[in-house]
Protein backbone atom coordinates (compact mmCIF):
# COMPACT_ATOMS: atom_id res chain seq x y z
CA UNK A 1 0.00 0.00 0.00
CA UNK A 2 1.74 2.99 -1.18
CA UNK A 3 1.83 5.96 1.56
CA UNK A 4 -1.16 8.51 0.18
CA UNK A 5 -3.73 5.59 0.36
CA UNK A 6 -2.66 5.16 4.30
CA UNK A 7 -3.22 8.79 5.12
CA UNK A 8 -6.49 8.93 4.15
CA UNK A 9 -8.76 10.50 6.00
CA UNK A 10 -6.21 11.15 8.72
CA UNK A 11 -5.40 14.70 9.58
CA UNK A 12 -1.77 15.46 8.58
CA UNK A 13 0.41 18.48 9.67
CA UNK A 14 3.03 18.40 7.64
CA UNK A 15 5.27 15.97 5.28
CA UNK A 16 8.53 15.96 4.16
CA UNK A 17 11.06 13.47 2.24
CA UNK A 18 10.19 10.99 -0.71
CA UNK A 19 6.85 11.05 -1.78
CA UNK A 20 4.20 8.47 -1.75
CA UNK A 21 6.30 5.46 -0.78
CA UNK A 22 5.11 2.10 -0.64
CA UNK A 23 4.26 0.81 2.73
CA UNK A 24 5.61 -2.83 3.45
CA UNK A 25 4.22 -3.13 7.47
CA UNK A 26 3.31 -1.05 10.20
CA UNK A 27 4.88 -1.11 13.69
CA UNK A 28 5.33 1.42 17.03
CA UNK A 29 8.28 -0.83 17.35
CA UNK A 30 11.99 0.14 16.72
CA UNK A 31 12.90 -3.59 17.27
CA UNK A 32 10.56 -4.77 14.75
CA UNK A 33 11.11 -2.41 12.23
CA UNK A 34 11.81 -4.32 8.72
CA UNK A 35 12.51 -2.89 5.13
CA UNK A 36 9.79 -0.91 3.96
CA UNK A 37 7.94 -0.57 7.19
CA UNK A 38 6.38 2.45 8.17
CA UNK A 39 7.35 3.44 11.99
CA UNK A 40 4.99 5.37 14.34
CA UNK A 41 6.94 7.37 17.16
CA UNK A 42 4.26 6.83 20.48
CA UNK A 43 4.83 8.91 23.57
CA UNK A 44 4.54 6.10 26.11
CA UNK A 45 4.17 5.52 30.05
CA UNK A 46 7.83 4.71 30.32
CA UNK A 47 9.25 5.49 26.99
CA UNK A 48 9.51 8.09 24.32
CA UNK A 49 8.79 6.46 20.60
CA UNK A 50 10.58 9.50 19.28
CA UNK A 51 13.64 8.61 21.04
CA UNK A 52 13.92 5.39 19.02
CA UNK A 53 13.11 6.48 15.16
CA UNK A 54 17.01 6.59 14.38
CA UNK A 55 17.08 3.00 15.34
CA UNK A 56 13.86 2.45 13.50
CA UNK A 57 15.31 3.76 9.97
CA UNK A 58 18.66 1.61 10.99
CA UNK A 59 16.54 -1.56 10.76
CA UNK A 60 14.76 -0.58 7.85
CA UNK A 61 11.75 1.87 8.02
CA UNK A 62 11.47 3.87 5.41
CA UNK A 63 7.98 6.29 6.64
CA UNK A 64 8.14 8.02 9.91
CA UNK A 65 5.08 9.36 11.42
CA UNK A 66 6.03 11.77 14.06
CA UNK A 67 4.53 14.47 16.14
CA UNK A 68 7.88 16.51 16.29
CA UNK A 69 10.61 16.18 13.57
CA UNK A 70 13.96 14.18 15.11
CA UNK A 71 16.96 17.55 14.67
CA UNK A 72 18.60 14.93 11.66
CA UNK A 73 16.32 13.94 9.16
CA UNK A 74 17.45 11.60 6.09
CA UNK A 75 16.98 12.32 2.32
CA UNK A 76 15.87 8.57 1.52
CA UNK A 77 13.17 8.65 4.51
CA UNK A 78 9.40 10.00 4.52
CA UNK A 79 8.98 11.99 7.61
CA UNK A 80 4.84 12.71 8.29
CA UNK A 81 4.05 14.94 11.47
CA UNK A 82 0.55 14.84 13.40
CA UNK A 83 -0.71 16.01 16.61
CA UNK A 84 -1.23 13.05 18.01
CA UNK A 85 0.61 9.81 16.78
CA UNK A 86 -1.20 7.23 19.88
CA UNK A 87 -4.60 8.25 18.48
CA UNK A 88 -3.63 8.31 14.98
CA UNK A 89 -2.32 4.82 15.17
CA UNK A 90 -5.46 3.36 15.05
CA UNK A 91 -6.32 5.30 12.09
CA UNK A 92 -3.13 4.14 10.33
CA UNK A 93 -4.15 0.01 11.31
CA UNK A 94 -7.30 0.41 9.96
CA UNK A 95 -6.30 1.92 6.74
CA UNK A 96 -3.70 -0.92 6.44
CA UNK A 97 -5.91 -3.82 6.89
CA UNK A 98 -8.98 -2.28 4.74
CA UNK A 99 -11.26 -1.23 7.59
CA UNK A 100 -11.83 -5.07 8.72
CA UNK A 101 -14.15 -3.72 11.44
CA UNK A 102 -16.57 -2.54 9.46
CA UNK A 103 -16.78 -5.70 7.17
CA UNK A 104 -18.11 -8.06 10.13
CA UNK A 105 -20.29 -7.42 12.82
CA UNK A 106 -18.13 -6.48 15.60
CA UNK A 107 -18.86 -6.94 19.53
CA UNK A 108 -17.23 -5.67 22.07
CA UNK A 109 -17.48 -6.73 25.77
CA UNK A 110 -16.25 -4.12 28.46
CA UNK A 111 -16.49 -4.19 32.50
CA UNK A 112 -14.80 -5.65 35.71
CA UNK A 113 -15.90 -8.97 35.31
CA UNK A 114 -17.40 -10.99 32.70
CA UNK A 115 -15.86 -10.17 29.72
CA UNK A 116 -13.95 -13.33 28.90
CA UNK A 117 -17.12 -15.38 29.60
CA UNK A 118 -19.19 -13.03 27.67
CA UNK A 119 -17.48 -13.21 24.95
CA UNK A 120 -16.49 -17.03 24.65
CA UNK A 121 -19.90 -17.60 25.55
CA UNK A 122 -20.88 -15.62 22.65
CA UNK A 123 -17.85 -17.15 20.11
CA UNK A 124 -18.75 -20.85 20.91
CA UNK A 125 -23.24 -19.61 20.62
CA UNK A 126 -22.43 -18.02 17.21
CA UNK A 127 -20.54 -21.40 16.27
CA UNK A 128 -24.01 -23.71 17.25
CA UNK A 129 -25.86 -21.34 15.56
CA UNK A 130 -24.02 -21.92 12.53
CA UNK A 131 -21.87 -18.60 11.96
CA UNK A 132 -18.23 -18.48 11.89
CA UNK A 133 -16.69 -15.98 13.82
CA UNK A 134 -13.70 -14.34 15.57
CA UNK A 135 -12.31 -14.24 19.20
CA UNK A 136 -10.05 -11.85 20.60
CA UNK A 137 -10.16 -12.70 24.43
CA UNK A 138 -7.79 -12.95 27.74
CA UNK A 139 -6.86 -16.89 27.41
CA UNK A 140 -6.85 -17.01 23.12
CA UNK A 141 -7.79 -15.89 20.28
CA UNK A 142 -9.44 -17.46 17.51
CA UNK A 143 -10.22 -17.15 13.88
CA UNK A 144 -13.16 -19.54 13.53
CA UNK A 145 -11.81 -22.74 14.33
CA UNK A 146 -7.60 -21.39 14.43
CA UNK A 147 -6.30 -21.50 17.93
CA UNK A 148 -3.84 -18.07 18.54
CA UNK A 149 -2.51 -17.29 21.36
CA UNK A 150 -3.51 -14.08 23.57
CA UNK A 151 -1.41 -11.91 25.50
CA UNK A 152 -2.84 -8.85 26.58
CA UNK A 153 -6.90 -8.50 27.59
CA UNK A 154 -6.93 -6.07 24.67
CA UNK A 155 -3.88 -6.72 21.71
CA UNK A 156 -2.09 -3.30 20.13
CA UNK A 157 -3.89 -1.83 17.66
CA UNK A 158 -2.38 -3.14 15.09
CA UNK A 159 -2.52 -6.79 16.24
CA UNK A 160 -6.49 -6.23 16.20
CA UNK A 161 -6.35 -5.25 12.68
CA UNK A 162 -4.71 -7.90 11.32
CA UNK A 163 -6.71 -10.51 13.22
CA UNK A 164 -9.47 -8.93 12.27
CA UNK A 165 -8.79 -8.72 8.35
CA UNK A 166 -7.42 -12.45 9.01
CA UNK A 167 -11.43 -13.27 10.04
CA UNK A 168 -12.71 -11.29 6.95
CA UNK A 169 -10.29 -13.63 5.15
CA UNK A 170 -11.48 -16.69 6.12
CA UNK A 171 -15.31 -16.11 6.13
CA UNK A 172 -16.17 -14.76 9.58
CA UNK A 173 -19.41 -12.97 9.82
CA UNK A 174 -19.14 -11.94 13.73
CA UNK A 175 -15.82 -11.31 15.92
CA UNK A 176 -15.63 -10.61 19.63
CA UNK A 177 -13.56 -8.59 21.67
CA UNK A 178 -12.73 -8.27 25.27
CA UNK A 179 -12.11 -4.59 25.96
CA UNK A 180 -10.06 -3.35 29.04
CA UNK A 181 -9.95 -0.27 30.75
CA UNK A 182 -6.33 -0.74 29.88
CA UNK A 183 -6.84 -1.09 25.91
CA UNK A 184 -9.41 1.77 26.23
CA UNK A 185 -6.71 4.41 27.80
CA UNK A 186 -4.32 3.53 25.43
CA UNK A 187 -6.35 4.03 22.48
CA UNK A 188 -5.73 0.48 21.20
CA UNK A 189 -9.69 0.07 20.00
CA UNK A 190 -9.15 3.21 18.02
CA UNK A 191 -10.50 3.09 14.60
CA UNK A 192 -12.77 -0.19 15.27
CA UNK A 193 -15.97 -0.23 14.41
CA UNK A 194 -18.31 -1.80 16.85
CA UNK A 195 -21.54 -3.07 16.03
CA UNK A 196 -22.47 -3.71 19.99
CA UNK A 197 -20.92 -2.94 22.71
CA UNK A 198 -22.09 -4.48 25.86
CA UNK A 199 -21.36 -3.79 29.63
CA UNK A 200 -20.97 -6.36 32.26
CA UNK A 201 -20.34 -4.36 35.84
CA UNK A 202 -17.66 -1.81 37.20
CA UNK A 203 -16.27 -2.97 40.26
CA UNK A 204 -12.80 -2.06 42.42
CA UNK A 205 -10.20 -3.34 40.04
CA UNK A 206 -6.61 -1.64 38.45
CA UNK A 207 -6.75 1.40 40.62
CA UNK A 208 -2.88 0.79 40.63
CA UNK A 209 -2.87 2.28 36.86
CA UNK A 210 -6.24 4.31 36.73
CA UNK A 211 -5.68 5.79 40.52
CA UNK A 212 -9.13 6.60 41.19
CA UNK A 213 -12.64 4.94 41.02
CA UNK A 214 -13.87 7.73 39.06
CA UNK A 215 -11.13 7.67 36.08
CA UNK A 216 -11.49 3.78 35.87
CA UNK A 217 -15.33 4.70 35.27
CA UNK A 218 -14.59 7.74 32.62
CA UNK A 219 -12.39 5.20 30.70
CA UNK A 220 -15.19 2.72 30.80
CA UNK A 221 -17.37 4.86 29.58
CA UNK A 222 -15.45 6.05 26.87
CA UNK A 223 -15.89 3.06 25.03
CA UNK A 224 -19.57 3.91 24.86
CA UNK A 225 -19.16 7.80 23.76
CA UNK A 226 -17.18 6.57 20.86
CA UNK A 227 -20.04 4.09 19.16
CA UNK A 228 -21.32 5.27 15.82
CA UNK A 229 -25.27 6.03 15.54
CA UNK A 230 -26.09 2.90 13.89
CA UNK A 231 -25.06 0.85 16.84
CA UNK A 232 -25.94 -0.73 19.59
CA UNK A 233 -25.11 -0.52 23.56
CA UNK A 234 -26.55 -3.42 25.76
CA UNK A 235 -25.65 -2.48 29.95
CA UNK A 236 -26.53 -4.30 32.74
CA UNK A 237 -29.17 -2.33 34.43
CA UNK A 238 -28.56 -3.63 38.26
CA UNK A 239 -25.35 -2.62 38.10
CA UNK A 240 -25.59 1.50 39.52
CA UNK A 241 -22.52 2.10 36.57
CA UNK A 242 -24.86 0.66 33.49
CA UNK A 243 -27.35 3.93 32.85
CA UNK A 244 -23.96 6.24 33.30
CA UNK A 245 -22.48 4.22 30.13
CA UNK A 246 -25.47 5.16 28.06
CA UNK A 247 -25.51 9.07 29.59
CA UNK A 248 -23.61 10.67 26.16
CA UNK A 249 -23.58 7.54 23.73
CA UNK A 250 -25.49 7.96 20.00
CA UNK A 251 -25.76 3.99 19.62
CA UNK A 252 -29.20 2.80 20.38
CA UNK A 253 -29.96 1.70 24.29
CA UNK A 254 -30.66 -1.28 25.34
CA UNK A 255 -30.36 -3.21 28.70
CA UNK A 256 -30.60 -6.32 30.34
CA UNK A 257 -31.07 -7.27 34.20
CA UNK A 258 -32.15 -10.28 36.26
CA UNK A 259 -33.14 -7.61 39.43
CA UNK A 260 -34.48 -4.71 37.77
CA UNK A 261 -37.06 -3.87 34.58
CA UNK A 262 -34.91 -4.00 31.28
CA UNK A 263 -35.05 -4.69 27.53
CA UNK A 264 -34.21 -8.65 28.40
CA UNK A 265 -35.11 -9.98 31.82
CA UNK A 266 -33.65 -12.98 33.36
CA UNK A 267 -34.75 -15.25 36.29
CA UNK A 268 -32.76 -18.06 37.89
CA UNK A 269 -35.63 -20.76 38.96
CA UNK A 270 -33.33 -23.75 39.79
CA UNK A 271 -29.37 -23.49 40.74
CA UNK A 272 -27.10 -26.49 41.96
CA UNK A 273 -23.45 -27.59 41.18
CA UNK A 274 -24.68 -29.01 37.84
CA UNK A 275 -26.23 -25.90 36.54
CA UNK A 276 -29.27 -23.73 36.37
CA UNK A 277 -32.71 -23.66 35.15
CA UNK A 278 -33.34 -19.86 33.64
CA UNK A 279 -36.17 -18.39 32.54
CA UNK A 280 -35.27 -14.80 30.02
CA UNK A 281 -37.91 -13.14 28.97
CA UNK A 282 -40.60 -15.48 29.43
CA UNK A 283 -38.56 -18.87 28.20
CA UNK A 284 -37.06 -21.46 30.49
CA UNK A 285 -33.88 -23.39 29.65
CA UNK A 286 -31.29 -25.17 31.13
CA UNK A 287 -27.75 -24.40 31.12
CA UNK A 288 -24.47 -26.32 32.86
CA UNK A 289 -23.07 -23.27 34.08
CA UNK A 290 -23.79 -22.31 37.87
CA UNK A 291 -23.79 -19.10 39.59
CA UNK A 292 -26.12 -16.15 39.54
CA UNK A 293 -22.95 -14.38 37.73
CA UNK A 294 -22.72 -16.32 35.21
CA UNK A 295 -26.64 -16.18 34.74
CA UNK A 296 -25.85 -12.67 33.74
CA UNK A 297 -23.23 -13.60 31.38
CA UNK A 298 -25.72 -15.48 29.50
CA UNK A 299 -28.30 -13.17 29.53
CA UNK A 300 -25.49 -10.66 27.91
CA UNK A 301 -25.31 -13.00 25.56
CA UNK A 302 -28.94 -13.93 24.50
CA UNK A 303 -29.74 -10.18 24.58
CA UNK A 304 -26.62 -9.64 22.03
CA UNK A 305 -28.16 -12.32 19.80
CA UNK A 306 -30.79 -11.49 19.49
CA UNK A 307 -29.87 -7.55 18.71
CA UNK A 308 -28.36 -9.36 15.75
CA UNK A 309 -32.08 -10.42 14.63
CA UNK A 310 -32.17 -14.16 16.28
CA UNK A 311 -35.16 -15.69 17.36
CA UNK A 312 -35.44 -16.75 21.31
CA UNK A 313 -35.92 -19.90 20.61
CA UNK A 314 -33.11 -20.69 18.77
CA UNK A 315 -30.74 -18.76 20.99
CA UNK A 316 -31.74 -20.20 24.00
CA UNK A 317 -31.02 -24.05 22.51
CA UNK A 318 -27.72 -23.22 21.38
CA UNK A 319 -27.39 -21.66 24.92
CA UNK A 320 -28.47 -24.68 26.37
CA UNK A 321 -25.39 -26.98 24.94
CA UNK A 322 -22.42 -24.31 25.76
CA UNK A 323 -19.88 -25.79 28.24
CA UNK A 324 -18.53 -24.34 31.29
CA UNK A 325 -15.26 -22.11 30.11
CA UNK A 326 -11.82 -23.18 31.40
CA UNK A 327 -10.93 -21.55 34.69
CA UNK A 328 -14.28 -19.96 35.17
CA UNK A 329 -16.40 -21.98 37.81
CA UNK A 330 -14.57 -24.90 36.89
CA UNK A 331 -16.01 -28.17 39.11
CA UNK A 332 -14.24 -31.67 39.86
CA UNK A 333 -14.95 -34.02 42.87
CA UNK A 334 -11.96 -36.33 44.20
CA UNK A 335 -12.56 -40.14 44.72
CA UNK A 336 -12.32 -38.87 48.31
CA UNK A 337 -15.75 -36.87 47.69
CA UNK A 338 -14.56 -33.30 48.00
CA UNK A 339 -15.48 -31.13 45.55
CA UNK A 340 -13.62 -28.68 44.01
CA UNK A 341 -14.55 -25.17 42.54
CA UNK A 342 -11.60 -23.44 40.50
CA UNK A 343 -12.28 -20.19 38.87
CA UNK A 344 -10.17 -16.65 38.06
CA UNK A 345 -11.53 -14.79 40.26
CA UNK A 346 -9.06 -12.10 41.56
CA UNK A 347 -11.47 -8.95 42.55
CA UNK A 348 -13.36 -8.02 45.45
CA UNK A 349 -16.54 -8.48 43.65
CA UNK A 350 -15.63 -11.69 41.55
CA UNK A 351 -14.37 -13.28 44.82
CA UNK A 352 -17.39 -12.41 46.71
CA UNK A 353 -19.40 -13.93 43.21
CA UNK A 354 -17.92 -16.73 43.70
CA UNK A 355 -18.17 -17.66 47.26
CA UNK A 356 -22.45 -16.38 47.21
CA UNK A 357 -23.00 -18.73 44.68
CA UNK A 358 -21.49 -21.90 46.32
CA UNK A 359 -23.10 -20.66 49.37
CA UNK A 360 -26.56 -20.55 47.64
CA UNK A 361 -26.10 -24.03 46.76
CA UNK A 362 -25.01 -25.50 49.69
CA UNK A 363 -26.47 -27.26 52.20
CA UNK A 364 -24.45 -25.74 55.16
CA UNK A 365 -24.14 -29.43 56.42
CA UNK A 366 -20.88 -28.99 54.19
CA UNK A 367 -17.97 -26.67 55.02
CA UNK A 368 -16.68 -24.31 52.53
CA UNK A 369 -12.91 -23.74 52.40
CA UNK A 370 -11.06 -21.29 50.41
CA UNK A 371 -8.43 -20.62 49.13
CA UNK A 372 -6.98 -17.65 46.98
CA UNK A 373 -4.44 -14.48 47.16
CA UNK A 374 -3.82 -11.82 45.09
CA UNK A 375 -1.18 -10.56 42.56
CA UNK A 376 1.99 -8.56 43.30
CA UNK A 377 2.68 -5.39 41.25
CA UNK A 378 -0.81 -4.73 40.61
CA UNK A 379 -3.65 -2.36 42.82
CA UNK A 380 -2.81 -2.72 46.30
CA UNK A 381 -6.42 -1.52 47.79
CA UNK A 382 -8.42 -4.66 46.82
CA UNK A 383 -6.11 -7.11 49.26
CA UNK A 384 -7.73 -6.00 52.65
CA UNK A 385 -10.96 -6.25 50.69
CA UNK A 386 -10.69 -9.46 49.71
CA UNK A 387 -9.55 -10.94 53.14
CA UNK A 388 -12.53 -9.64 54.67
CA UNK A 389 -14.79 -11.19 52.09
CA UNK A 390 -13.01 -14.20 52.18
CA UNK A 391 -12.66 -14.79 55.92
CA UNK A 392 -16.43 -13.65 56.23
CA UNK A 393 -17.86 -16.02 53.65
CA UNK A 394 -16.22 -19.19 54.44
CA UNK A 395 -15.75 -21.73 57.07
CA UNK A 396 -11.78 -21.40 56.38
CA UNK A 397 -9.76 -19.41 54.68
CA UNK A 398 -6.57 -20.07 53.28
CA UNK A 399 -4.10 -17.02 52.25
CA UNK A 400 -1.75 -17.84 50.04
CA UNK A 401 0.70 -16.64 46.85
CA UNK A 402 -0.88 -15.84 43.24
CA UNK A 403 1.49 -14.23 41.28
CA UNK A 404 3.81 -12.48 43.77
CA UNK A 405 5.41 -10.55 40.46
CA UNK A 406 8.38 -8.54 41.94
CA UNK A 407 6.87 -8.10 45.31
CA UNK A 408 7.78 -10.38 48.76
CA UNK A 409 4.69 -12.82 49.06
CA UNK A 410 4.82 -12.10 52.75
CA UNK A 411 3.78 -8.51 52.32
CA UNK A 412 0.91 -9.25 50.25
CA UNK A 413 -0.79 -11.75 52.31
CA UNK A 414 -0.01 -9.28 55.00
CA UNK A 415 -2.07 -6.63 53.27
CA UNK A 416 -4.51 -9.52 52.76
CA UNK A 417 -4.82 -10.31 56.43
CA UNK A 418 -5.33 -6.60 56.93
CA UNK A 419 -9.06 -6.84 56.03
CA UNK A 420 -9.99 -9.96 57.97
CA UNK A 421 -12.19 -8.44 61.07
CA UNK A 422 -11.44 -9.60 64.61
CA UNK A 423 -14.56 -11.60 64.65
CA UNK A 424 -13.10 -14.01 61.87
CA UNK A 425 -9.63 -14.21 63.32
CA UNK A 426 -10.03 -17.33 63.83
CA UNK A 427 -11.25 -17.97 60.47
CA UNK A 428 -8.36 -18.15 58.13
CA UNK A 429 -4.53 -19.20 58.03
CA UNK A 430 -1.42 -18.21 55.92
CA UNK A 431 0.08 -20.77 54.08
CA UNK A 432 2.66 -18.27 51.42
CA UNK A 433 3.32 -21.38 48.96
CA UNK A 434 0.56 -22.20 47.08
CA UNK A 435 0.54 -25.93 46.42
CA UNK A 436 1.38 -26.21 50.47
CA UNK A 437 -2.10 -24.41 50.54
CA UNK A 438 -3.78 -26.48 48.42
CA UNK A 439 -2.72 -29.48 50.33
CA UNK A 440 -3.28 -28.10 53.65
CA UNK A 441 -7.20 -27.09 52.18
CA UNK A 442 -7.75 -31.16 51.08
CA UNK A 443 -6.50 -32.48 54.42
CA UNK A 444 -8.81 -30.44 56.44
CA UNK A 445 -11.40 -31.34 54.12
CA UNK A 446 -14.32 -34.34 54.61
CA UNK A 447 -16.49 -35.97 51.74
CA UNK A 448 -18.60 -33.25 50.60
CA UNK A 449 -16.72 -30.17 51.67
CA UNK A 450 -16.30 -27.76 49.02
CA UNK A 451 -12.45 -26.20 48.28
CA UNK A 452 -12.66 -23.08 46.23
CA UNK A 453 -9.16 -22.17 44.46
CA UNK A 454 -9.62 -18.81 43.17
CA UNK A 455 -7.17 -16.11 41.76
CA UNK A 456 -5.74 -18.18 38.51
CA UNK A 457 -8.65 -19.85 36.70
CA UNK A 458 -7.11 -20.68 33.49
CA UNK A 459 -3.58 -19.51 34.13
CA UNK A 460 -1.22 -22.40 33.78
CA UNK A 461 1.73 -20.49 35.51
CA UNK A 462 2.91 -18.40 38.15
CA UNK A 463 4.45 -15.50 38.24
CA UNK A 464 7.79 -15.19 40.74
CA UNK A 465 10.44 -12.83 40.81
CA UNK A 466 9.87 -12.13 36.84
CA UNK A 467 10.27 -15.66 35.82
CA UNK A 468 6.78 -17.69 34.99
CA UNK A 469 7.07 -21.37 36.77
CA UNK A 470 4.65 -23.96 35.70
CA UNK A 471 1.58 -23.94 38.04
CA UNK A 472 -2.06 -25.26 37.21
CA UNK A 473 -4.73 -25.05 39.85
CA UNK A 474 -6.74 -28.10 38.42
CA UNK A 475 -3.73 -30.03 37.97
CA UNK A 476 -2.48 -29.50 41.38
CA UNK A 477 -5.74 -30.78 42.60
CA UNK A 478 -6.11 -33.39 40.99
CA UNK A 479 -2.41 -34.59 42.05
CA UNK A 480 -2.85 -34.01 45.37
CA UNK A 481 -6.25 -35.39 45.97
CA UNK A 482 -4.87 -38.65 44.64
CA UNK A 483 -2.06 -38.64 46.38
CA UNK A 484 -3.59 -38.05 49.72
CA UNK A 485 -6.14 -40.42 49.16
CA UNK A 486 -3.23 -43.47 48.94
Amino acid sequence: MNLDQLLQNISVLATTGPENPEVAALTFDSRTATSGSLYIAVKGTTADGHDYITAATENGATVIVCETLPERTAENISYVTVADTASVLGELARNFYGNPSSKLKLVGITGTNGKTSCTTLLYDLFKKLGYSSALISTVENRIDEEIIPATHTTPDVIRINELLAKAVDKGCTYAFMEVSSHGLHQQRTNGLKFSIAGFTNLTHDHLDYHRTFAEYLKTKKSFFDHLESDAIAITNADDKNGSVMLQNTKASKKTFALKSMADYHGKITEVDFNGMLLNFNGKEFWTTLSGKFNAYNLLLAFAVASECGFGAEEILSALSQLKRIKGRFETLRSDGGIFFVVDYAHTPDALENILDSVNEIRTKNERLITVFGCGGDRDTTKRPEMGKIAASKSTLAIITSDNPRTEDPAQIIADIEAGVEPQNFSKYMSVPDRREAIKLAIKFAEPKDIIVVAGKGHENYQEINGVRHHFDDQETIVELAQLMSK
